[in-house]
């Protein structure tokens, strides 16, 4: 019997996938469902999980100008902030090159990152210019980070190997009122359910744990953490839900074709029962201590 990593309680196999993103290797995965707590995790996860993580994963522009345009459709982040709290220490566990800390430094944040790829920390250190801690142990790190008043995973959480400790470790970094906000994949979405092994956001098998938002808020509230918003409907959700109709498409298929007007098709035809009940691609929530 596989054990599941939250609850210690039985599972049952749940799907097998290749790497249909990326075809870094036509190696299976396997996937489990916890029949007490609702988790989806990878088990066994790869010992060489590194290596589907290529250089080209993160890209670079050149300069700040040439970055700055690039992070306007990342505008709506600062906005869901903003009712909670408009100023203060932000952190943001894995920013890859950045996007987000950038916004949160030019709303007037003071911004620190945590962030396992180095050519990732470089870039934010020397060219946008927050305080950059270069690990791949996050709850190693925020222990001589001090406190926060807004901490941010945007679509992290199921990259991470034990997302339950990084949990616990950060909300016990929160100030008073301080919020935690947690962007992820929607085990519970309406696509997941159509294509299964080839719906994207799997992402096999670098998404190594897919959390329901219910789960996720009785873990939190354990902690002091109360939830002030769940949704499936912000700006960025809408925007995976596209995403995810193009390239589940694609990797239904089997090739590497657009799937840009089909998946559009499907996004507008689905709409209405994507935006009810939970069943988005993505979910965003907001935390608050």
């Amino acid at each position: 019997m596989i054990a599941c990593p939250q609850c210690g309680h039985s599972t049952s196999q749940y799907v097998q996938a290749r790497d249909y993103n990326r075809h870094i290797s036509d190696e299976i995965f396997t996937w489990y469902h916890c029949d007490t707590c609702g988790l989806i995790f990878l088990f066994p996860i790869p010992t060489n999980l590194s290596d589907y993580y290529p250089a080209s994963y993160y890209r670079f522009p050149a300069t700040l100008k040439d970055f700055a345009p690039q992070t306007d459709p990342q505008k709506y982040k600062i906005d869901l902030i903003k009712p909670f709290t408009q100023h203060g220490r932000l952190l943001e566990v894995g920013p890859g090159p950045g996007d987000f800390a950038y916004l949160a430094k030019q709303a007037g944040f003071s911004v620190d990152v945590i962030e396992m790829d180095e050519r990732c920390c470089q870039f934010l250190s020397n060219v946008i210019g927050v305080h950059a801690v270069n690990s791949a142990e996050p709850v190693s790190a925020i222990q001589t980070m001090g406190q926060y008043d807004v901490i941010a995973l945007w679509h992290v959480i199921e990259h991470l190997t034990d997302p339950w400790a990084v949990l616990d470790a950060l909300s016990n970094h929160l100030n008073p009122g301080g919020i935690l906000l947690i962007a992820a994949p929607n085990p519970q979405s309406l696509q997941f359910r159509l294509f299964s092994r080839w719906w994207t956001h799997l992402d096999s098998p670098r998404h190594i744990q897919l959390i329901p938002m219910q789960l996720l808020s009785q873990r939190l509230e354990k902690q002091g953490c109360r939830p002030v918003l769940m949704t499936t409907t912000d700006k960025g959700s809408l925007g995976w839900n596209r995403f995810g109709w193009e390239y589940s498409l694609s990797n239904l298929i089997g090739r590497k074709v657009s799937m840009r007007y089909p998946g559009a098709v499907l996004n507008r035809l689905f709409a209405p029962l994507e935006r009810s009940g939970w069943r988005g691609s993505t979910y965003t929530v907001i935390f608050q201590r």
